[in-house]
């Protein structure tokens, strides 16, 4: 009795930890298309289910880019307003922060825009003044008492309801999206609690973003979606396309840049991405994009705090200026993913990992205590972007902008260069204090329990390292005209240097320095500036930053937290140049006991569930008998035990002396022999093979590009070993003089 001709429920699903079978899964996506068409011609009811199969994706990527692009507006918006609270509050309606509050008074002036009777510093609350020392000690101690509530909430919330919900999440969206299946990384849970912390970790001013974890909160948007279609929900390679179309989404909310957010899926996070995705990918973006701009939730009609646009051309001279950025960007990457891997690492091996809540109140004590004293630390990271970004106007009431001015300001046009004045010194020694902090204790946030972006902080280290030298190249052209570099094309009284555009040169520098992402870095750098004649500076600096980070250590960020944690993760871009074959990797050795194999044809359901039990494998080869080892196929342990628990229900007479044919017919019974149990169904005929003497740079290509979880071995037609990806990851790992036993993931 063939009791499969049904789909048992279960059957070519995976369990928690384990690989997708890339070749497997579009097969059947494959068969469930040509089934869909072949009904269609039958009816018309056929045929409409065929179109709304069709359109099913582009009303997934709908759906993905109004959920995404509603939960950034919720983010930001809140964001913005709990950073704020540790400030003070206002009076007028405590749901406004800072600048709401005083766009509704009607007792401000254009020059004290911030100041107004309705925003009440906490000290004026409490003790009815903002003057004098006591008022100064208040203020401050409510900074960091908000902050350490604000970061015990999110370290707490993590703990407790959504482990997976810390992190900046990138390095699991890339394993997941490379076939890795991590359940519950992108659930319900996951996403209500990320979405929560992520909001407080950043009001709690610690140096980290939001950016990042807009990525997996987008891919969390996208699996829950999933579920309300079919032909998503039961396919684990059709889910992976489109979470890398909801990660586009993720990265077009979080900077405002909808084709940015497209090549950054390609570039950095997707393992497989057809043209369809590509395509899918940019309406997801288009939609977020969209929808985030609907919520406006900085009111001033742009996507992000620090949108700017500069006017002034740059010159050829300048380009050494951006290189030396670039340099600088590259050299803070290498040192940051080094020294951030190293902290990681301590994390995980001593007792310090089994404290997460203390080590997020200790960096947030530190980071609030030493914030408060400066304003450059004291804003929100993102403000101060902003801030770094602008070109100054003759209105900019900024410390940044206080230069003296020995102009005619009736000649209107461009502002010339000035000499710096009081304001500008001063803020240059905050800003290098700053640069200090912002470099150190980044490396100690990113990585804690709690939702935590690099983009941001990397970009905030670069945009004051180009601020100071913008300033300093500034005041350098304004004192000595006469330099053969300065004379030939800065005149006196024109607009030489913009320094707002070495801030933002320095922050692509080493966004790409720490990433080592180099296009999709460069067109979100210009989505958010607006200005197409600064490509080639971004370009230049970008380049220059991978080329000095990769020279001093080859992984970016993202890879480095994959190996630290020991994700499966088979990196595309890397060549194999070792002379290794099949025969030195597979398994199993010359003097390992025999490959554990199942026969087609004289098992008993006894038999079978030993070696299962017995056994920790993922699946065994199926081979005609034990001398002849010739290879059949391929069974999955996981719908071995579903199949055999399903029949024992089922089946009527199937008991331990039953015997599994794998056969296309079994031999008739002779009488009162139980039952036999046709497992056929299951079994993957096509399993791929090598040969014991391929070379192992065909072999990694192999897995590489198909995506395959394992791979049989044969010598002369008979079976030999198998070779895993995990046997594969090790190799290279092996090859690289690393420990392979770091390719295991707990």
């Amino acid at each position: 009795m063939d009791f499969l001709e049904e789909p048992i429920p279960g059957v070519g699903t995976y369990d928690d930890f384990n690989t997708i079978d890339w070749v497997r899964e579009k097969s059947r996506d494959r068969d469930r298309h040509r089934e869909i068409t072949n009904k269609s011609k039958e009816s018309t009811w056929a045929l409409i289910h065929s179109v709304s199969d069709a359109f099913s994706g582009w009303l997934l990527m709908l759906l993905i880019g109004l959920l995404s692009g509603s939960l950034a507006g919720l983010i930001d918006i809140s964001a913005h307003w709990m950073t704020d609270l540790k400030e003070g509050i206002c009076t007028g309606g405590f749901w406004f922060n800072h600048e709401h509050c005083c766009w509704n008074s009607d007792h401000v002036t254009f020059e004290e825009r911030d100041k107004c009777p309705e925003w009440n510093s906490w000290s004026q609350l409490i003790i009815s003044t903002d003057e004098g020392a006591f008022a100064y000690i208040v203020n401050y101690f409510m900074y960091v008492l908000w902050a350490l509530l604000f970061a015990f909430l999110a370290v707490s919330l993590v703990k407790v309801f959504a482990p997976y919900a810390c992190g900046s999440g990138i390095p699991e969206i890339k394993t997941i999206l490379s076939g890795f299946i991590i359940r519950g990384y992108l659930g319900k849970w996951t996403l209500v609690i990320k979405t929560i912390t992520l909001v407080l970790a950043v009001s709690s001013g610690l140096s980290l973003g939001k950016e990042g974890p807009l990525v997996h909160v987008a891919c969390c948007c996208g699996n829950i979606l999933c579920h309300c279609f079919n032909k998503y929900r039961k396919n684990e390679a059709k889910r992976r396309e489109v979470l890398s179309a909801a990660a586009a989404a993720g990265v077009s909310v979080a900077f405002g840049a909808p084709i940015g957010g497209v090549l950054f899926s390609l570039e950095e996070v997707s393992y497989y991405f057809p043209l369809k995705t590509l395509w899918r990918s940019f309406f997801a973006a288009l939609v977020a994009a969209f929808t985030l701009r609907s919520i406006n939730p900085f009111g001033n009609s742009r996507l992000v705090l620090f949108y700017v646009e500069f006017h002034t051309p740059w010159h050829l001279f300048e380009l050494v200026p951006f290189i030396l950025l670039g340099i600088f960007g590259g050299l803070w990457g290498a040192l940051f993913i080094r020294t951030n891997i190293a902290w990681c690492r301590k994390r995980k091996t001593t007792q310090l990992g089994k404290y997460p809540v203390i080590e997020v109140l200790v960096v947030t004590a530190i980071t609030a205590i030493l914030a408060f004293p400066n304003e450059y630390t004291r804003m929100s990271t993102s403000e101060l972007i902003s801030e770094l970004f602008n070109d100054c106007g003759l209105l900019d009431s900024s410390k940044l902008c206080d230069y003296e001015n020995r102009f005619n300001t009736s000649k209107g046009g461009e502002l010339p260069d000035r000499p710096a004045g009081v304001g500008v010194y001063s803020a240059m020694w905050q800003l290098a204090l700053t640069l200090i902090l912002k470099i150190v204790i980044t490396i100690f946030t990113f990585g804690m329990k709690i939702p935590s972006g690099l983009f941001i902080p990397s970009m905030a280290v670069g945009a004051i390292a180009g601020r100071l030298l913008g300033v300093g190249m500034e005041q350098l052209a304004y004192y000595h005209q006469e330099w053969t570099v300065f004379n030939s094309w800065c005149s006196q009284g024109a607009d030489c240097i913009t320094p707002g555009l070495y801030a933002m040169v320095g922050a692509a520098a080493c966004l790409g320095g720490v990433t080592r992402m180099t296009v999709s870095l460069v067109v979100i750098m210009f989505e958010l500036t607006g200005g197409l004649e600064y490509i080639v500076p971004l370009m230049a600096a970008a380049m220059t930053s991978k080329w000095v980070a990769d020279a001093l250590g080859r992984e970016g960020i993202y890879d480095a937290h994959i190996r630290l944690n020991g994700y499966p993760f088979l990196e595309a871009k890397e060549e194999f140049a070792h002379k290794t074959l099949a025969m030195d990797v597979m398994k199993p050795r010359r003097n390992d006991p025999l490959l554990t194999v199942l026969t087609q044809d004289s098992m008993t359901v006894e038999d079978v569930e030993t070696i299962i039990s017995e056994t920790t494998y993922s699946g065994f080869p199926v081979v005609v008998s034990r001398e002849s080892q010739r290879l059949v196929g391929f069974v999955l342990r996981r719908d071995l035990i579903i199949s055999i628990e399903n029949a024992r229900k089922k089946q009527d007479g199937v008991v331990s002396t039953s015997i599994i044919y794998f056969t296309e017919h079994s031999p008739p019974l002779p009488p009162y022999t139980p039952p036999t149990l046709k497992l056929r169904n299951i079994l993957d005929l096509s399993p791929f093979t090598v040969t014991d003497l391929t070379p192992m740079e065909i072999v990694v290509d192999i897995f590489r590009k198909l995506g395959l979880r394992q791979c049989l071995v044969t010598h002369n037609g008979r079976l030999l070993g198998i070779i895993t990806k995990k046997d594969v990851l090790k190799h290279i790992a092996q090859m690289a003089n690393q420990d392979p036993d770091s390719i295991l993931f707990n």
